[in-house]
């Protein structure tokens, strides 16, 4: 399973992904990177095919200033993508002998970032139709993009996208750290980038650790707040 999420807050974005890869053909988990950069201004994950993506990753990092600049990134991220996506569908092999679930060329792509004060979040879809959700607020991709936006709903009432982008940070971290829990398909170590018109900024271990921390404070003040409720 794999998960993808986004948020807007009021100065940036932030956008975090797990590692865990599962292939049920195989039986088989394993880490495995899932968000990348995009430029200086930019990031994305990708859910699904790791070949497709694979080869995304490449097109996306030789293009990324071209993208990060487009009067349109959402039909620029889509360039890059159908020909890859048209070129996978094109060859897959449905029947392969002895394998009875060997997957799909399907990927979903899931990029944020910014062109110059204007902030977005784009997908784009298997059918390599383009989503836009900057203006919504909060996106996910993934199997577990379910449970992420019934997460996001229940973290709703923080009003991020009024809050700086650090509080951005911290609802995705502990959105990410739930599903772990919930979900044993979902695994870390997780990667989360903080995007503002300055520029992306990829946390390091004991930056998210720090976060954790933080996050562990916050969850520490709901308790206080339902203690006293009835007093």
């Amino acid at each position: 399973m794999t998960v993808v999420l986004a948020v807007r807050c009021q100065d940036g974005l932030v956008i975090a992904s797990d590692s865990q890869i599962t292939e049920k053909d195989r039986d088989m988990t394993y880490p495995a990177q899932k968000l990348h950069p995009l430029g200086d201004h930019a990031a994305w994950g990708g859910s699904g095919a790791r070949g497709v993506l694979g080869e995304l990753a490449e097109t996306l990092s030789a293009r990324s200033d071209e993208i990060i600049h487009a009067g349109d990134v959402g039909k620029e991220i889509q360039g890059c993508a159908l020909p890859i996506f048209r070129h996978h569908y094109d060859n897959f092999i449905e029947d392969v002998p002895g394998i009875d679930d060997a997957g799909t060329p399907s990927a979903y792509v899931l990029a944020v970032g910014y062109t110059g004060d204007t902030p977005w979040i784009v997908e784009i879809n298997p059918t390599g139709l383009i989503g836009r959700y900057e203006d919504v607020g909060f996106h996910a991709i993934g199997s577990g993009a379910p449970m992420a936006q019934q997460a996001g709903a229940l973290l709703a009432h923080f009003r991020m996208v009024e809050r700086p982008v650090d509080y951005g940070v911290l609802g995705i971290v502990r959105v990410l750290d739930a599903l772990a829990v919930t979900s044993p398909s979902v695994g870390g170590p997780i990667d989360v980038a903080r995007i503002t018109p300055e520029g992306a900024h990829h946390l390091d271990e004991k930056e998210i650790e720090k976060v954790r921390k933080q996050v562990a404070t916050w969850e520490q003040r709901e308790h206080e707040v339902l203690d006293t409720l009835f007093d």
